[in-house]
């Protein structure tokens, strides 16, 4: 009888710890990032890495950052084993003079299920100009682009249209693009690789959902720790008309008809 006990005791055991095992866990490519200082009006962005080191599918439940001047977006769908996703956290620098260091927790299925990574830096003057020697500027990253204008051509009021801008490192240390500034507040971006390597390429994506009417011009500064040249302008054009969703239908009758 003992034996008996001892044996459902030890497989019991077992099928616990199998079902322990069996489940996901994420490792963050970092854990704090630090901005450094930043002009203020910059939207200070970053995107933590992480991937999936278990055995089971993760979903990130909430990002929750430690106070409203911190925008959080992160992978929205199951991250599977071996695969990575991001946890972009966004500075809202205006208005923020000084030192500035937030936490953003990160809640999830994973087998650890509470992570808390870190963004800080400085925000310094909106004219924010350093004396660098020329050793520095020297060794200092460069950002260049091939082609500094996209026209998009006629766009809608509220449509959502990308960008692609090819950008290289023809510096010494490791690129970083820190944000970007428009007047309009109407662009975001993206870019394929978090550190560009000193000769290495990659793509920035710019995100356009233009707000106002007829032909616009937005001028669309990229923030990145280049000294020789920290505020890359690019421009993006686009005639802008009325969305056409609402004027694609006649009623008749009380009922919606195509246009023809």
């Amino acid at each position: 009888m003992n034996i008996k006990f001892y044996s459902i005791l030890m497989l019991c055991l077992l099928l616990a710890g199998f079902t322990a095992s069996a489940q996901g866990e994420l490792k963050f490519e970092k854990e704090t990032h630090d901005f450094g200082t930043v002009a203020e009006g910059v939207q200070a962005t970053y995107e933590f890495k992480v991937k999936n080191v278990g055995n089971q599918p993760v979903v990130i439940a909430n990002v929750q950052p430690s106070c409203g001047c911190t925008t959080p977006d992160w992978t929205k769908d199951p991250i599977l084993p071996g695969k990575t996703g991001v946890i972009k956290a966004i500075y809202n620098t205006v208005g923020r003079p000084g030192p500035f260091h937030k936490s953003i927790s990160i809640t999830s299925n994973a087998a650890t299920a509470s992570k808390v990574l870190f963004i800080k830096g400085e925000v310094g003057p909106k004219d924010l100009k350093t004396s660098y020697t020329q050793e520095q500027k020297a060794n200092s990253p460069r950002l260049a682009v091939g082609v500094t204008t996209h026209s998009f051509g006629k766009l809608e009021k509220g449509q959502k249209a990308v960008a692609k801008f090819a950008i290289k490192n023809t510096g010494r240390q490791d690129l970083i693009v820190q944000g970007i500034k428009s007047v309009c507040n109407c662009v975001s971006y993206k870019v394929s690789v978090p550190a560009i390597k000193p000769g290495q390429q990659a793509t920035l994506e710019l995100t356009y959902v233009p707000t106002v009417l007829k032909e616009q011009n937005e001028v669309v500064t990229i923030l990145s720790n280049d000294i020789i040249m920290p505020d890359l302008k690019l421009t993006l054009k686009a005639n802008v008309v009325e969305s056409l969703t609402s004027k694609n239908m006649l009623r008749e009758g009380g009922q919606p008809v195509p246009f023809r």
